[in-house]
């Protein structure tokens, strides 16, 4: 018989964590997708896309835009800041406006999108576009119908659009005014990438005629004040140690103004805090943040890597691995991963790449902070790359062995020798 004492078993864990006093107020305002009524330091940019987007207001088409800069920057929540400005002043003089907000890293292929965007103007009487078994066409053909039945002007908002499969979701949109007679459409791209246009197709470039807006990065000053805007909101008064928002703040500013990393830094820290039911959010909970966020990004990242780029990882590893065991210093050798990358490639029964193909994922690997291959000088000898692993191997041994490919895999022989995986 099996005893259960309160010491091991809690009724009630929700009711004691409820009972324990929090750090937030309002929680959803340390969040990315949380619009304040006011945007520190983005005033020009405001109204900036403010004039461009006015002659909705007056049954005219504006002009499409392509807003560019790193992440963080701000490009999202002044886009859905002004659109819902925008439909606000719509409904207030009698001018309908659509605002369509669409983040193309989810949706991703043109029948998608069109699907996606028609279903907007459906209502509970209408037949809704399914997620696939159109052809694309009649997909188009709906959209049209459906946006020239409800009138007025539609500004679609194409969040990371560089990450559109192909030319033809773009093509369709750009050309989709000469199809209407009751309604007009505008285009808003958002994207990371200065040169995303220079890859498209001219035809596509030729219509889109797009304007273009560059984001600056914020400094630590900048993000000083959007923390201290967004803490005000979300978290309870004399709950922050004075030096935690600058701390945050100069981190962020590090990564290229990254607003967002600011963000979560600050919500992690306060989350931790809270957690271990600390009265206030000191410098030692956000480096824990700091920490924390780190090894999630890499781990996403990896979560998300082609099968090749994941066998090189594990190629790492395993040398690392086996490094370390044995006593031998220094880094690891490209020569050494591509030997134990072929051995893995033959156990899994996948294709392998030459030589000169793995080194240039190798750097694809570093760029995204996984590992780090330095080159260095050995004199006479040349030159060579140096590779370590740059984040928490355990962690990321335990993401690979997740995928099928690697799931069967326990141990290989290489040079005479088993490794454990």
């Amino acid at each position: 018989m099996i005893y259960f004492t309160k010491k091991i078993v809690e009724s009630d864990i929700f009711g004691r964590l409820l009972k324990s006093n929090g750090m937030f107020i309002d929680r959803e305002a340390m969040r990315h997708t949380y619009i304040p009524s006011e945007l520190p330091h983005r005033v020009k940019e405001i109204n900036n896309i403010a004039s461009v987007m006015v002659p909705a207001l007056r049954g005219e088409t504006p002009s499409n835009i392509f807003i560019y800069g790193k992440s963080g920057t701000g490009k999202t929540a002044v886009t859905k800041f002004v659109g819902n400005q925008l439909i606000n002043k719509g409904k207030e003089t009698g001018k309908p406006v659509n605002f369509i907000y669409i983040n193309c890293e989810i949706v991703d292929t043109q029948y998608r999108l069109l699907q996606n965007i028609t279903n907007h103007f459906i209502n509970e009487w209408s037949e809704r576009v399914p997620f696939t078994g159109w052809p694309t066409d009649e997909v188009y053909t709906k959209l049209i119908k459906m946006i020239d039945k409800n009138g007025g002007v539609t500004v679609i908002i194409l969040d990371e659009v560089d990450k559109l499969k192909g030319d033809g979701a773009l093509y369709s949109l750009s050309r989709i005014n000469s199809n209407l007679k009751n309604a007009k459409v505008s285009i808003v791209g958002i994207s990371n990438d200065l040169r995303f246009t220079e890859i498209l197709d001219p035809r596509v470039r030729s219509s889109l005629g797009e304007e273009n807006m560059i984001f600056p990065p914020y400094d630590a000053g900048e993000i000083k004040d959007i923390l201290e805007q967004r803490a005000t909101i979300a978290l309870k008064p004399n709950s922050v140690e004075d030096d935690v928002i600058p701390l945050c703040s100069a981190l962020a500013a590090q990564e290229h103004g990254d607003a967002r990393r600011a963000l979560d830094l600050l919500r992690i820290s306060a989350e931790l805090a809270e957690r271990e039911n600390s009265k206030k959010i000191s410098k030692k909970f956000v480096k824990l943040a700091q920490n924390k966020i780190e090894v999630d990004r890499v781990l996403e990242v990896v979560k998300t890597l082609p099968s090749q780029s994941k066998t090189i990882i594990l190629s790492v590893l395993l040398q690392h691995r086996h490094n370390t065991k044995s006593g031998i210093a220094g880094a690891i050798t490209p020569g050494e991963v591509y030997g134990i990358y072929k051995e893995l490639c033959k156990k899994t029964r996948m294709d392998s790449l030459t030589q000169r193909r793995v080194a240039d994922l190798i750097s694809e690997l570093d760029m995204l902070g996984i590992i780090t291959a330095r080159v260095i000088s050995k004199g006479r000898y040349g030159r060579t790359r140096e590779i370590n692993i740059s984040s928490s191997a355990e962690e990321i041994l335990k993401i690979l062995k997740e995928d099928e490919i690697f799931r069967s895999l326990t141990d290989y022989r290489f040079s005479g020798q088993t490794r454990l995986i």
